[in-house]
């Protein structure tokens, strides 16, 4: 209570974001929060954001909601963010709206490297390459080796054209100088059922939607995307020890607000992160995820978005993407 009196009184010596014309200085928030996500609920981004909003109204004493604004990605909700002046609104962020879009879509409506203040990363999702249990390939070096001898012959599937499912894929492709076709879904359920049927051969996804299939043991994992070997698999090798570098490790989600957000208020928010992300509902979000938190500065959070920015730039120097 005694920090949150503090960072409080720090907050009403500056001027609070306004919309139109500058307000006199008051502490922060003013009015109910709003966090905006981009995806249904149901999600890891909409419980996050719902975990989070419990907590915030706690620790700042004003009403905190989360607003489902779908579509386009995570792009709607990304630009309202982007372009909101009120001061209280704020983004649960996913790569595809502030990494990916930026580097393979034409038609962005903001500017993602100018247009938000970096909070805190929050959560990362580790991906795993999955394959039919009775594949033939055993390891990833099987994999690369049957798809370098028939090259488009394999396929990977992805949930949707620029999806993370569909970079990674990519990523791989690239890392492997392999050739394979890419089977485009409309979200991860239908590529797990098709992928356990034998429709595609392959895909890179979360460990939540695929451990059902895996467990049940109609898919095998190959290998995992994240740096180090998971707990539910500890006998999976990663991608960096089957030596491929470059795939992302998986989805992950951080909070912004808009550019304009005053510093002393990203540094209250970051500081209600923190606290968020210790709570025992926060944990078992995380863990019924097979997700690990990545809580951070907002400094931190900047960079790490910077350095995807610039691993997706290196890639689209190598595949044609095309996101509309």
């Amino acid at each position: 209570m005694q920090r949150r009196s503090l960072l409080l009184a720090g907050l009403a010596a500056r001027p609070a974001l306004a919309q139109g014309t500058a307000q006199t200085a008051s502490p922060w928030p003013q009015r109910p929060v709003r966090i905006l996500v981009g995806f249904p609920p149901g999600g890891l981004t909409d419980v996050l954001a719902r975990v989070l909003v419990a907590r915030f109204g706690e620790h700042f004493g004003q009403p905190c909601v989360v607003e489902n604004r779908t579509g386009a990605s995570g792009i709607i909700a990304a630009e309202a963010v982007a372009k909101s002046t009120d001061g209280h609104t704020l983004l649960l962020v996913h790569p595809t709206a502030v990494a990916i879009a930026p580097v393979f879509s034409k038609r962005l409506p903001f500017e993602a490297e100018t247009a938000f203040a970096p909070v805190s990363g929050l959560a990362l999702q580790p991906h795993v390459l999955l394959v039919k249990a009775d594949a033939p390939w055993r390891d990833v070096a099987a994999l690369v080796a049957d798809a370098k001898a028939r090259p488009e012959a394999i396929t990977f599937a992805s949930s949707g054209v620029g999806s993370v499912q569909h970079i990674q894929a990519e990523q791989f492709c690239a890392a492997t100088a392999t050739r394979m076709t890419h089977v485009p879904y409309r979200g991860s359920a239908p590529t797990m059922t098709d992928l356990a049927a034998g429709s595609v051969d392959w895909v890179i996804d979360g460990t939540g939607i695929s451990a059902p299939l895996v467990e049940a043991g109609r898919l095998r994992v190959l290998a995992t995307a994240n740096p180090r070997r998971l707990a539910r698999y500890p006998d999976t090798p990663t991608l960096v020890e089957a030596g491929i570098q470059g795939v992302l490790p998986g989805s992950w989600f951080g909070l912004a607000g808009p550019a304009a957000m005053p510093a002393p208020v990203v540094q209250a928010l970051n500081a209600a992160v923190q606290a968020a992300m210790a709570t025992p509902d926060m944990q078992r979000a995380l863990a019924n995820a097979s997700a690990e938190g990545m809580a951070g500065t907002p400094e931190a959070f900047r960079a790490f978005i910077q350095g995807q920015l610039a691993d997706l730039r290196a890639l689209a120097a190598r595949v044609s993407i095309t996101m509309e």
